[in-house]
């Protein structure tokens, strides 16, 4: 992954240098601000270290094959950027087998590659890899069975608690009922066993 490097007396300067230079826009980039002092009679001058976000794009798709190649699986990658992050879909000739029970193996695929990424570029990087489509199907059985339920406890005004889930499910769940009339959700509990609650609106 290729990083550029440019200068300027400001990092403004130093920024529009940079994508002058690369013909992109701020918001395509990642980049690091470095300042560096001048001697008694220079001035003070700023560099900046940039790097492409479809070069680190890029580096996520080609990291994620090679790591699914050398486990023996042969893969298929879909990409698609929404929302300024990088959605991955792998699909297998095994998807059952590397998603793992629960989606254990698949999460820990998503450890291992964003650690990668994180010493690569040296920052966070948000990007959700999915095997097979298998958190689009969680989320969409997910948002069923909050819906189901926000019926049943808009008609019988008794609150629903839900069984614990991770912070992804979670947050599935309060995204789904956010706009709801009837009912609203919220959090309790401590980790693992951290779980919604849905509850009726006061008139």
């Amino acid at each position: 992954m290729e990083k550029y490097v440019f200068s300027g007396k400001t990092e403004e300067e130093a920024l529009e240098n940079a994508l002058t230079e690369l013909s992109v826009e701020k918001n395509d980039i990642l980049y690091e601000v470095k300042e560096q002092k001048g001697g008694l009679f220079k001035g003070k001058k700023v560099e900046v270290t940039v790097i492409k976000k479809s070069d680190v794009n890029e580096f996520i798709k080609e990291t994620v094959m090679k790591i699914v190649t050398d486990m023996g699986f042969n893969a298929q990658i879909e990409t698609k950027v929404r929302d300024d992050i990088l959605n991955i879909v792998v699909h297998t000739d095994n998807n059952k087998l590397l998603i793992g029970r629960d989606g254990k193996n698949m999460n820990a695929l998503n450890i291992v590659v964003k650690q990668i990424v994180q010493n690569e570029i040296d920052s966070y990087y948000k990007f959700n890899l999915d095997v097979g489509e298998y958190k689009l199907k969680q989320q969409k059985n997910l948002e069923r069975m909050a819906k189901r339920v926000a019926r049943e406890v808009a008609k019988s005004k008794v609150e629903a608690k839900l069984d614990p889930m991770n912070s992804y499910e979670r947050r599935i769940i309060h995204n789904v009922l956010n706009d709801d009339r009837y009912v609203y959700t919220e959090s309790t509990g401590e980790e693992p066993n951290r779980c919604v609650v849905i509850k009726v609106r006061n008139d």
